[in-house]
């Protein structure tokens, strides 16, 4: 659950509750890069388990809201799943291409 209070603890700082979506990711990612946070969004979540829906302040400019000043948002744990937290089976292993495969796909890019 500490991803689920890291997004309650952001929405409760200062203008962070206009935040309408965030995602958590693990330490290990770069939240810099785009594809990699993407790709753990992707391939970490189960929707019905790592989604939250919520409500709270919002933008008064904000016009997608039912309610000026008021809308929901959503939190999602895109982090890896542990027992303690329900997961009854072995996080896999990020898989990674060897340096080898890397220059040969380098080579056919022209990278």
């Amino acid at each position: 659950m500490q991803a689920y209070k890291i997004m309650h603890g952001l929405w409760g700082m200062r203008k962070m509750m206009f935040t309408k979506y965030i995602v958590v990711v693990d330490a290990d990612v770069d939240v810099r890069n785009t594809s990699e946070v993407v790709f753990r969004l992707c391939a970490n979540t189960d929707p019905q388990r790592d989604s939250i829906f919520t409500k709270g302040p919002s933008d008064v400019l904000d016009h997608a809201t039912s309610e000026i000043a008021s809308g929901s948002k959503l939190g999602i744990d895109a982090t890896r799943e542990l027992p303690g937290e329900g997961f009854k089976r072995p996080w896999p292993p990020l898989i990674q291409m060897d340096e080898s495969v890397k220059a040969r796909v380098a080579k056919i890019l022209n990278l």
